[in-house]
């Protein structure tokens, strides 16, 4: 699974003043992570609201970024939620030829416990034609895949081959870090700590923040993957700022406010979520043209 090393996106859902699909802005989006050394995509993830979707909206945004990116970059398609059932009937009725791999979030609101979040990925992994990279977000699940579920897991299914961390912990990624299968990655999904866990012995990121400054942030983690570790700071520092912005009223309010400054694409978000308000838009848009 060398093809998930490096930076990953998550892309946003450009919709219009009317809050349709934008598929001309998502081709747009597409292309500038393509043309700017992005080396991953990620379909309909957190950031592409993918819960105000409706099924044939997502059929779309798929369809958009498979035409557009021509097999051009490896692509993650999002397959998860809290319905066990509902995943494994996805997982066995639709094509994946065009993806190298899913990407799963943990089960979200029921809290289930430890055993749980195994019994579900096992569920899954039994399921999936395709490998399975695990997504731990206890900020927006309830509860966090400790490091001994994620290594069982990792263990006892080979097509298991990854997890995105992103609770936040470095610690936490650590000990994962210490303890995986050689070829087991670990994935930050966390900007601001992405680059001392890439450090740390993981394989990249799966970023919000690189859509908007896909070149230097996927300079910042190769830099990184290749210990030159002064270069790769220097970089981080220069972005530091706009990583705390974009997620200061929350994701992905702020990147679709950058998406907005490089003349790409709208910043309409659907319900309930807003866009960010005019204090915070004026210092992304400051930022951008600064930083173009």
């Amino acid at each position: 699974m060398n093809s998930i090393i490096g930076t990953g996106v998550a892309l946003v859902t450009p919709f219009k003043k009317n809050f349709s699909v934008d598929v001309e802005a998502l081709a747009r989006i597409v292309n500038y992570q393509i043309d700017n050394g992005i080396n991953y995509l990620v379909v309909l993830g957190t950031t592409a609201e993918n819960a105000t979707l409706t099924q044939e909206e997502k059929e779309l945004v798929i369809n958009t970024v498979v035409a557009t990116n021509k097999g051009r970059l490896p692509l993650v398609l999002g397959v998860g939620g809290n319905n066990t059932h509902k995943i494994i009937e996805e997982l066995q009725t639709r094509n994946f030829s065009d993806f190298v791999a899913i990407l799963s979030v943990s089960p979200y609101y029921n809290k289930p416990t430890q055993e749980g979040i195994y019994q579900h990925f096992k569920a899954i992994a039994n399921a999936s034609p395709v490998p399975v990279i695990l997504y731990n977000v206890p900020g927006r699940t309830g509860s966090n895949m400790l490091p001994s579920t994620v290594l069982r897991l990792a263990n006892e299914f080979k097509n298991v081959v990854a997890i995105k961390e992103a609770a936040g912990d470095i610690v936490q990624a650590m000990s994962i870090i210490k303890d995986k299968p050689k070829d087991f990655h670990v994935i930050s999904g966390d900007d601001m700590i992405a680059l001392p866990m890439v450090l740390a012995g993981g394989s990249g990121v799966i970023s919000v923040i690189g859509q908007g400054f896909p070149k230097q942030f996927s300079d910042l983690i190769q830099f990184g993957l290749d210990r030159k570790v002064d270069k790769a700071f220097e970089l981080h520092y220069k972005l530091a700022d706009s990583i705390d912005m974009i997620f200061e009223q929350g994701n992905p309010g702020g990147i679709k406010e950058v998406l907005k400054s490089l003349g790409i694409s709208d910043n309409c978000m659907r319900l309930p979520l807003v866009n960010v308000n005019s204090d915070l838009a004026n210092r992304i848009d400051l930022f951008v043209q600064n930083n173009k």
